[in-house]
């Protein structure tokens, strides 16, 4: 019987092993380099399975669905930004990190690290932070003074302007140009953010969050909003035709974290994987090719000198004295919601 039971456990043993062998990772586009799985697969030997999303809002309904189905997450990592990481814990969709499996933490930045949407960072690590401003094909717009979010409603800007397709993003937009915090909760507020972004509409040519720097490059559209790393990406590929803008008005700040959903099928691996970004050396790789600030402090001074003085990448003391950072906003969502789809198909 002992022996059995010994047989048992090594095969139970075995079969946790190879389950973890795997990792489904869910991600933004254009967020995390081929050769950083590479290195992690092979040094592990997990296999990565690597999906990806444009928006917060497929993120999490994609998770809320695998979800209420009653089986597992589907997925191991999700990188939500930090408002919706405060809406997800809430709703208890995140599984509780085990720290002691993580090593590294003293190098995160403290100023990303406790904040209000995960005091203690109990569900919730940094990954990466960043901004959202104007960028301009100089070669469409050249000498053009563009400095504000204001110049957006330009009429000579017709059918050449450039939206996210993201829901805060555009909302938080709309809530600016109208005097108010991208959080606003208050209904009257929100319809008049709503009818701000309604008078855009004519000089707006398409939405996207997939690659934006695309249709910038290609000269689709001129000018528009877009992440500060698609600008970094853009001109490594074609240097000087886009340019990034620190609007007068502010720029929207947003952290996006590393989580592992309720009912991860591959827990262990990970918390492997977290740990494997947390080094330095990996951390460093993921800023230098896609040009999106790096919270971990030791992987900073890593990177060269273009990179680390790069105010397209890390935004100097004056850009950060007014800056707008998204925060959980409860029930409100759903008037969000209500507004965008309007926007969207008039």
């Amino acid at each position: 019987m002992k022996r059995i039971l010994a047989l048992t456990g090594l095969l139970f043993a075995f079969g946790a092993a190879a389950e973890d062998q795997t990792l489904n990772v869910y991600n933004w586009s254009e967020y995390m380099p081929d050769a950083v799985l590479e290195q992690f697969t092979a040094e592990t030997g997990i296999e990565v399975n690597y999906s990806t999303y444009d928006s917060n809002e497929v993120m999490y309904a994609k998770l809320k669905t695998l979800q209420g189905a009653g089986g597992d997450a589907g997925y191991d990592i999700v990188v939500p930004s930090n408002y919706y990481i405060s809406k997800m814990r809430s709703e208890g969709l995140l599984l509780e990190l085990d720290h002691a499996k993580l090593s590294g933490l003293e190098n995160l930045d403290p100023k990303l690290m406790d904040r209000g949407f995960d005091p203690g960072n109990r569900y919730s690590l940094p990954y990466l932070w960043g901004t959202t401003g104007l960028g301009v094909n100089r070669m469409l717009l050249p000498g053009q003074g563009i400095g504000a979010w204001a110049d957006l409603w330009n009429p000579a800007f017709g059918n050449s302007v450039l939206l996210l397709d993201d829901m805060r993003e555009v909302m938080g937009l709309g809530l600016i140009a109208a005097g108010y915090s991208v959080n606003e909760t208050d209904p009257q507020r929100i319809r008049e953010a709503y009818h701000k972004l309604k008078a855009l509409m004519p000089n707006v040519r398409l939405f996207d969050a997939e690659s934006p720097k695309v249709k910038l490059l290609e000269g689709e559209v001129r000018l528009g909003m877009i992440w500060n790393g698609e600008v970094y990406m853009a001109n490594q590929e074609e240097a000087g035709i886009l340019e990034y803008i620190y609007p007068k008005e502010g720029v929207m700040l947003w952290i996006d974290n590393l989580a592992i959903p309720k009912g991860a099928p591959h827990a262990d691996a990970a918390h492997r994987f977290i740990d494997f970004l947390l080094r330095p050396e990996i951390a460093k790789q993921i800023t230098e090719e896609i040009g999106y600030a790096s919270p971990n402090l030791k992987a900073i001074e890593l990177l060269p000198l273009e990179v680390r003085n790069n105010p397209t990448v890390y935004p100097g003391e004056a850009q950060m004295q007014q800056v707008h950072l998204q925060e959980d906003i409860g029930e409100a969502l759903q008037i969000y919601e209500r507004y965008w789809q309007q926007l969207k198909v008039n």
